[in-house]
Order: C-alpha cells, then structure tokens, then sequence
C-alpha cells in the first residue's frame, strides 16, 4: 500500500478554491483507492510521498527532515498571481514571494492547475520534468444539475422570482475577481437580479478591503452579497441561475466554473489567455464589461442561446469529470512514488 502523507491548511481559510480542490482530491482518493493508498493528513512519519498542498513555513521546515519521501508541490498560485489579492506591505511582499518560489524548488515534483503556468515556473529555473498539469475537478455527487420543479423550488426558497433572469458570481470580494464589473453590470441592468457569494476571506488584508465594505453594506438593488456560501448550499445558487458569470482578471484554475458546469449553468467570464488553453468552446468569452453587457443582453433574450451554452457546461463537466481525473492522479502518484525509490 502506497503511504500518502497530505500536508494542508487550506480548510482553515473559507470561501477559497484551494481549500475545496484539496477537499474533492482527499475524497476522491479515499474513496476510489482505499485499498492502494493510505491517505494521512499533516502528519510527519515516514512516507512514501508527502504531497504540500499550501506552502506553511512548518511544511517547509518538514521538507529537510529524512524519509519524507518524494515530495509533491501542488502549485495554486505564483507571486504574480497574488496581485491585487492581498495587500502586503512592500518591505515583506519581496520577501514572501521569494519563498514561495523556495519552497516550490524544495520540491521533487510540482503539479500545476493550469498549464499557463509553466512557461512561468521554468523562468524561476523550475526544470520542465519536474512539472505536470492536472486540472482540477468537482464531485457530480455535490454539484449537479436539478430538474425544473427542484429549481423553481429553490427560487421560492430563496425569495427570488421566478421569472427573473439570475446571474451569480462567486470567488473572494477583492479587485482580482472583476467585483467591480459586476456591481457595474448589475446597475446597467436593473431588471436583472445579481448574486455574489463570497467575502473577505482573509480580512482586512484583502486588497481594498475598506471600498469594498462599503459596496456591500450598500449595494444595488438588484444585487445581493449572501456571503461566504458553505459548499453545500452553492449547488442551489448555481441551479437557481440562468447564467454564471466570473469577472477575474486574473485567475488560476477556477473551481466554480467547474462547479457550475456540472450544474448544466451557462458560463460567462473574461476573455482570457489561460481560460482558452483549458475550457475553450465551454464558455461565453468577453474582452470587457461593455462586451459582457452585450452578451448577457444577448441570452437573456435568446432562448436558443441559453440552451446551446447549457449543453456546452455539460460538456465541459464531462471532460473534467472526476472518473477520469481520478485515473491521472492514480498513475500519477505511482510513477512519483517509483521516482521517490530511485
């Protein structure tokens, strides 16, 4: 049996995709390879590998000590990437990225959620050979699409009407996700009911952590901020939508539009480079707001349309479905435990 030691703080922040990609990987491998790996989560025993899914200076620390095994990094974000996430002061931003890159090189293999990624780490004098892309995934037992009467129930529940076209925005309220794009979509259409749901997960550190108080302590109308939504609600919120929409101008491998694929919820987000490379054809792609203004006109009053992007979420879900991500990281982790042996 394949010893697996997990290293994670992920869970301790909510409202962040890390924490749930590492929470779908853990399930995943204890219930599909029970009887081949044994999953540990931060203990500091021998191991065969030691798989770091954040980068706490005591996993790092645990990287020296003996028979950790091969050392796995699970790389969610470079230094560039946090721009515009969290507001660091100057002296220990340079300081801070610096070890993230240490502590990626402290690795025998790192694996990337997107492959734009790479091009980046091999700057850093990461070798080619020691990265591989994995894309993320979501459990269909978690998110799913409901029938028409379950959906018609869930807007009853949520007080919305039913006849109202609902879009919903979901990611941490900070200038890298486009929340100003969206509450600028939501007063361009008042006859459109907005959804975010997020917060400040990590306080008052989020970069413009104060004007963004204010927008939610007085927003729109039309928009409501139901904050940090516990996974097991968000599946309503995606169901309950006509239209999911992520304004990011920066993002890694985004977990709620796999989770809103498997909803069967059309999907709209900025046109960016490293989205083509991953979900190309899934997605509706705007180059800016006076464009996605455009486009939710457009399938708000085109039926056709909303039906042809539904079946292009379901697409997109069965290519990132967790059957066939769950063959990658078995063959994974036996080629990185051979390495370790070598």
């Amino acid at each position: 049996m394949l010893n697996i030691h997990m290293f994670s703080s992920a869970t301790k922040v909510k409202g962040q995709g890390v924490g749930s990609a590492y929470t779908e990987l853990i399930r995943l491998l204890e219930t599909r390879f029970k009887g081949e790996f044994k999953i540990t989560i931060n203990q500091y025993g021998k191991s065969d590998i030691s798989h770091y899914h954040t980068i706490d200076p005591q996993f790092f620390l645990s990287t020296f000590f003996k028979r950790r095994g091969q050392k796995i990094g699970y790389v969610h974000f470079l230094p560039e990437t946090l721009e515009g996430s969290l507001t660091i002061p100057r002296p220990f931003k340079g300081l801070f990225y610096r070890y993230v890159i240490a502590f990626y090189k402290r690795m025998d293999h790192i694996v990337v959620v997107n492959p734009s990624f790479i091009p980046k780490l091999l700057k850093y004098n990461i070798p080619a050979n020691k990265i591989t892309y994995i894309p993320n995934f979501v459990s269909k037992k978690e998110f799913y699409e409901k029938t028409a009467t379950e959906k018609s129930d869930l807007r009853n529940q949520y007080h919305l009407e039913q006849n109202k076209f609902i879009i919903f925005g979901a990611g941490q309220i900070q200038e890298r996700k486009g929340v100003d794009d969206f509450v600028s979509l939501a007063k361009r259409n008042p006859d459109v009911q907005f959804i975010w749901a997020g917060g400040f997960s990590f306080g008052k550190m989020t970069d413009g952590y104060a004007r963004y108080k204010k927008i939610l302590d007085n927003p729109p109308a039309n928009l409501r901020f139901p904050g940090i939504v516990p996974r097991e609600e968000l599946v309503d919120y995606y169901n309950l939508s006509n239209l999911f929409l992520l304004p990011s101008y920066n993002e890694l491998f985004p977990m709620s539009v796999l989770e809103s694929f498997a909803c069967g919820t059309p999907v709209l987000l900025r046109d960016l480079s490293l989205y083509r490379s991953i979900i190309a054809g899934y997605y509706v792609a705007a180059a800016n707001v006076d464009v996605m203004n455009e486009k939710i006109s457009t399938l708000k009053k085109n039926q056709a349309a909303q039906e042809y992007m539904t079946e292009r979420a379901r697409e997109g879900a069965a290519y990132y479905s967790e059957e066939r991500l769950a063959g990658i990281w078995h063959d994974f982790y036996l080629k990185q435990a051979e390495e370790g042996k070598r």
